[in-house]
């Protein structure tokens, strides 16, 4: 379905919903002053038009045993199609894999690794990142501390 622009309505919507993905259509509909029949309408839309692409819970890391967050930087030796897609598919199925996107710069990937503690990321490193084909180099940083951490867009 094509894209229609956003009126004020949807982006207040969509505010909303980045923030607290459990409101009900009532509660947005009393907060926008709409119908809650116009709320359903607008989100089943947005959803169908791809400007919601998923509803999650976004979990405390620390509580569930995750404390340990790497961004490792990774060089390939060949920059085929081929060998770029194989380390995105490959990548892409490990689980302590959180993001990870192709860069420009010195390194091809940046991901977003995370584990329980330090032996962990080790036995991912050994055990998984490192057996993947064409890689020159993996160069992790890991967090001390997060001063923020967001996931809404602003609109």
């Amino acid at each position: 379905m094509a894209s229609t622009e956003l009126d004020k309505a949807d982006l207040e919507i969509l505010r909303l919903l980045q923030k607290d993905a459990s409101l009900t259509n009532k509660e947005i509909a009393f907060k926008i002053r709409k119908s809650i029949a116009t709320v359903h309408d607008r989100v089943r839309r947005l959803k169908e038009q791809g400007y919601i692409q998923r509803v999650v819970a976004i979990l405390d890391r620390r509580k569930i045993n995750r404390s340990l967050i790497a961004f490792s930087h990774v060089l390939l030796n060949d920059h085929t199609a081929e060998t770029l897609s194989a380390f995105e598919r490959e990548v892409s199925k490990f689980p302590e894999v959180m993001e990870c996107y192709q860069m420009t710069g010195t390194f091809d990937f940046i991901l977003r690794i995370a584990t329980s503690d330090i032996d962990t990321y080790h036995d991912f490193y050994r055990n998984k990142l490192a057996t993947l084909p064409n890689i020159t180099t993996v160069q992790s940083f890991f967090v001390l501390s997060e001063t923020k951490s967001d996931t809404a867009y602003p609109l």
